[in-house]
């Protein structure tokens, strides 16, 4: 008889505990979407959850993104990108998602896939008020929302603004959390945008992928980590996607990244490590060496005792076939770090090239 009850009681508490993970549905809004002319993917997601930038998101530069939500399954995510990669669309994938999904009533999910086709899907049991809205380039999808104006909001106000895909994600964001938000409150938020060779050194493709787990105001923080991130990161993946762009032939594009290039230089006008870091990605990719030469001089006025800087400026002359004034910047920069191996080794390199001569 004991054995018996044990069954029972170890049953009952199993699919209570079942019961109880549905109700930690991930409860938010969120938009995914598709920049064209830059070819950047990307999510933006608020919740009263912990951590939601670690549940929702993932996009993969030339394939696609997804925002998986309400009872989230992650499995989603790597999923997505491969249904991607075997040729089907935005509306496909989410139909092949759903359809053996058991538990798809408890599912919002949002895809667009990388010709910017977007499809959303929000089950039946999704946590009033549910729902999502799709558009050109974009779908916005929330749950567990104070009305429906929240996704409306979000859409008008991303259609409605201009500037970088990141600058309209988060402009939606705080457009739906203007009009109530989460009827929970605030807790985390997250973005991600991926770009070819966009992420750090062009490793990978991710040029955004900042978080905010747990504040009571992650919008707000979330945007002043984008700018932050601007300033460190973003500037040098506008550089590379500027050169990538030229040898595809993609004269827009790199247009308009060398302009993005150019308005953050102008933001912080002060910033010795942005100019050099300008100066270092258009000298090892042999792009507008004037201009580097250029920004290498105002990061050197800026912070004049900088050994990497002087190294940068060693390199563009250098790259120019001044030899002379390449040894002159990197004896500078052994100077000031006599420690460095690398700057020693060009500037034996370079004196052994200038006596050949």
């Amino acid at each position: 008889m004991k054995k018996v009850f044990f069954v029972l009681i170890t049953i009952f508490i199993f699919f209570f505990l079942l019961a109880f993970d549905k109700t930690q549905n991930i409860a938010t809004f969120s938009i995914v979407a598709y920049d064209s002319l830059m070819e950047e993917w990307g999510v933006a997601v608020q919740s009263k959850f912990f951590a939601v930038g670690a549940v929702v998101p993932q996009a993969k530069a030339g394939y696609g993104a997804i925002a998986t939500q309400a009872w989230g399954n992650t499995t989603f995510k790597e999923k997505t990108i491969k249904l991607f990669s075997e040729g089907y669309n935005a509306k496909e994938v989410v139909e092949i998602l759903i359809k053996d999904d058991p538990d798809s009533a408890y599912r919002q999910i949002g895809v667009v896939d990388k010709n910017g086709n977007a499809y959303a899907f929000t089950g039946k049991n999704c946590s009033y008020y549910a729902g999502h809205i799709v558009g050109k380039n974009f779908t916005v999808q929330g749950n567990i929302l104070v009305s429906e104006d929240v996704l409306k909001s979000m859409a008008f106000t991303f259609e409605n603004t201009t500037g970088p895909l990141a600058i309209k994600l988060i402009e939606a964001l705080k457009a739906g959390q203007k009009a109530g938000g989460d009827s929970r409150g605030m807790q985390s938020a997250a973005l991600l945008v991926v770009s070819k060779n966009g992420g750090y050194s062009g490793f990978d493709d991710r040029m955004i992928d900042i978080r905010v787990d747990d504040s009571e105001k992650p919008i707000e923080e979330l945007e002043r980590l984008y700018y932050l991130n601007e300033e460190t990161f973003l500037v040098s993946s506008y550089i590379r996607i500027t050169i990538d762009a030229l040898k595809e032939k993609k004269e827009k594009k790199a247009e308009e990244s060398f302009k993005r290039v150019s308005k953050i230089l102008e933001k912080y006008p002060q910033s010795a490590d942005i100019y050099n870091t300008v100066a270092w990605e258009m000298a090892i990719n042999n792009f507008k060496l004037e201009k580097a030469l250029e920004y290498a001089k105002k990061a050197i006025e800026l912070k004049k005792d900088d050994a990497n800087i002087w190294d940068t400026l060693g390199e563009i002359y250098f790259r120019m076939k001044n030899i002379k004034k390449a040894i002159e910047a990197e004896k500078r920069a052994v100077e000031l770090s006599p420690e460095e191996e690398l700057f020693k080794q060009k500037l034996t390199e370079w004196q052994n090239l200038l006596k050949k001569k």
